[in-house]
């Protein structure tokens, strides 16, 4: 198994980020995708980052109290963000294969339908979840009802981590020794396109459906 990408390691990671201070921080960069640890590092950390980016972002999107030109500068960051965030994913894969190579897969090895990037996606956005639901569960003026739901919310998140980090740790196991693999998936945001987009394009007008002319 590669020691140095223990689930241990990059949940301790995660929420290490989120108690150190705001999303913020100077951007650690996706990656210079020559492979290797350092690599996947960097793109660990650029993925939590625009995680929780977009984790304010989408709180800010349902603010009912600034006009629709705030909301559609949101919107526009959450779109930026989330593609950085998946090509942050793509490139912890690219890294994590090139590491992983040294390994072939056996003729029966089965394929993981999801790959190693996802599910530390997966693990980021868990500890989001897990820094937002403790404040909530001991927020200062709350009800007792509000904290009693909240508590138990975050035992729930908790055990959904430990099961997610057992399942990680299984498939780097499994890959390391040549039982199981994951292959590295684009995920081809069209939205973001100029050229896929047909509304960016010109095909479709605003309400219409139809042609442009």
């Amino acid at each position: 198994m590669l020691k140095q990408f223990e689930s241990r390691l990059i949940a301790g990671f995660h929420d290490g980020q989120l108690a150190a201070g705001p999303a913020h921080a100077p951007n650690p960069g996706a990656g210079s995708r020559t492979g290797g640890g350092l690599d996947a590092w960097s793109s660990i950390a650029a993925n939590h980052r625009y995680n929780n980016l977009l984790w304010d972002e989408e709180d800010k999107a349902r603010r009912t109290d600034v006009g629709p030109d705030a909301i559609a500068h949101g919107k526009r960051l959450i779109d930026r963000y989330n593609q950085k965030r998946n090509d942050a994913v793509e490139a912890i894969d690219e890294a994590l294969l090139f590491l992983l190579a040294a390994a072939p897969a056996a003729a029966n090895a089965r394929l993981h339908s999801e790959t190693a990037g996802a599910m530390i996606d997966r693990l980021s956005i868990l500890s989001l979840k897990i820094f937002h639901m403790r404040e909530q569960s001991c927020r200062a003026g709350a009800s007792a009802g509000h904290l009693t739901r909240c508590a138990a919310k975050l035992a729930r998140l908790n055990t959904q981590r430990a099961d997610l980090c057992a399942c990680f740790d299984q498939l780097l196991q499994d890959a390391s020794a040549g039982r199981a693999y994951f292959k590295l998936y684009r995920q081809f945001k069209m939205y973001n396109d100029p050229a896929l987009n047909p509304y960016l394009y010109g095909r479709r007008r605003d309400g219409a459906g139809g042609a442009a002319p």
